[in-house]
């Protein structure tokens, strides 16, 4: 049975707004768990933190899940689309490097959610790097290595 995400449909006549917050998800290829290994894990997070300080975006939470990634952010100086495809890219890259292979290593698209300024952000927050323990990976989310929040 071949999996298919129809998350690329999602932005079709869709625009995005520098100064924007946006909640995306972006899932792994047939959700494969790549970043159970933890430094593949950490090959994704430098990719995120290399966009944040290079003022593309401005990171606000994140949680690195074993087949997928949640990702709260606001666009400073690119589009969505650049951000997630820099993203995906470099650390697909990346890690095909690592393990010395070939191949995607994201589903096509990704989930977005465009954030109302009147929605409470530490709250979403919250909830993104509160899934690890909601999936059972850890009993508290300081156990989980692979997340952060600007409110800490």
């Amino acid at each position: 049975m071949q999996f298919r995400s129809n998350g690329y449909r999602l932005l079709k006549g869709r625009h995005t707004q520098i100064g924007r917050i946006y909640a995306i998800t972006a899932v792994t290829e047939q959700r494969r768990p790549m970043f159970s290994d933890f430094y593949l894990g950490r090959l994704v997070v430098e990719q995120i933190r290399a966009q944040h300080e290079a003022g593309l975006i401005h990171s606000l939470a994140w949680v690195v899940m074993p087949d997928h990634i949640h990702w709260l952010f606001q666009l400073q100086k690119c589009s969505l689309e650049e951000s997630l495809c820099r993203l995906k890219s470099r650390s697909g890259r990346n890690i095909n490097q690592r393990l010395n292979q070939r191949g995607r290593l994201w589903q096509k698209g990704y989930y977005e959610r465009a954030i109302r300024r009147e929605a409470d952000l530490k709250a979403l927050a919250r909830y993104i790097i509160y899934n690890p323990v909601r999936a059972g990976l850890v009993q508290r989310v300081g156990d989980y290595p692979l997340w952060d929040a600007a409110w800490l």
